[in-house]
């Protein structure tokens, strides 16, 4: 190369190795140091390119929205613990921070919390009291190993069976003040990091299939489709998550992405066989929550005037 041309981060991602390990917290452990030393979208990418699996590509992208949500705090494996059993929505929290001399007592049930059972950590939404009507809603730290907590581990589900869910109980557990996150826990967390999770997840889905494409000397075209969306993920990826515009060029990203993952025969054919199985599997990973995000973009349209 020549004198003064810099690698990009492309070459970066076209250069890196997967790493296959038969189980979550070894792939972990052996990419942690790697995925920490990008910034969140790149950690994202970078997960995905490192991943044999859809599985593990999702866990990166998930922790990588977690670090973009709450960038002050400390790396390490956490969750986001909101669903309850009436959902997550601000009128279905019933877990409660009440006061409890400098801190907080925190009491209540989580009925699905993704990565639950590898997380150290919980990032708890949680009730505080009323105003004008309307919940005001907390995002407590809460260690999962601290007295009061109880972690149970849900079943596999039928694809991604290598990410693990959990409920979760908050029984009389002790918060520090210092352990509440600054500002509205439905404005600046919950609601938010939809829009963050989305990105993050669905770059790692891209560094995954640039991946696939090494591992199957896929055509240079869809190589260079590839690259294009891995440059409009860092893009969204640096918009305000509570931006219209950002929503509809989410939009646009979601459905390129989604094109990309549905490879022709002839493509699967260069696949390893397992390799490909397990994709199959995870498929319908890439349409859960696929009625909110049109919802979201149908609202981005009608604030800015796009005709459907």
């Amino acid at each position: 190369m020549g004198a003064g041309v810099r690698d990009s981060f492309f070459d970066t991602l076209l250069a890196i190795d997967v790493v296959p390990r038969d189980d979550l917290e070894s792939w972990w452990r052996a990419t942690s140091e790697r995925r920490a030393a990008e910034s969140n979208v790149r950690s994202a990418l970078l997960s995905g390119a490192l991943a044999d699996r859809v599985g593990y590509a999702f866990a990166g992208g998930y922790a990588a929205a977690l670090r973009a949500l709450c960038p002050n705090l400390p790396d390490l494996p956490r969750c986001l613990s909101a669903t309850e059993a009436e959902g997550n929505h601000p009128r279905a929290i019933r877990t409660e921070l009440t006061p409890d001399g400098a801190g907080f007592r925190l009491t209540g049930s989580k009925k699905w919390a993704t990565l639950g059972s590898h997380a150290l950590e919980a990032l708890v939404v949680a009730k505080r009291g009323d105003a004008a009507g309307r919940p005001v809603l907390a995002v407590a730290r809460v260690r999962l190993d601290s007295p009061g907590v109880s972690v149970r581990v849900l079943p596999p589900t039928p694809f991604v069976p290598e990410i693990p869910h959990a409920e979760i109980d908050f029984e009389n557990v002790r918060v520090a003040a210092s352990d509440l996150l600054p500002g509205d826990g439905y404005d600046d967390y919950l609601k938010p990091f939809r829009t963050v999770e989305d990105v993050h997840v669905h770059a790692a889905l891209l560094g995954y299939l640039l991946g696939l494409a090494k591992r199957g000397s896929f055509p240079a075209e869809y190589v260079e489709r590839l690259l294009a969306a891995v440059a409009a993920a860092e893009g969204v990826a640096a918009a305000s998550p509570r931006s219209f515009g950002t929503h509809l060029a989410l939009a646009g990203l979601l459905r390129e992405s989604r094109s990309l993952a549905e490879l022709p025969a002839e493509l699967w054919a260069r696949v390893a066989e397992d390799e490909a199985k397990r994709f199959e599997r995870d498929r319908p990973l890439f349409r859960v929550a696929a009625g909110a995000r049109e919802a979201r973009a149908r609202a981005a349209r009608e604030r800015l005037g796009i005709a459907e």
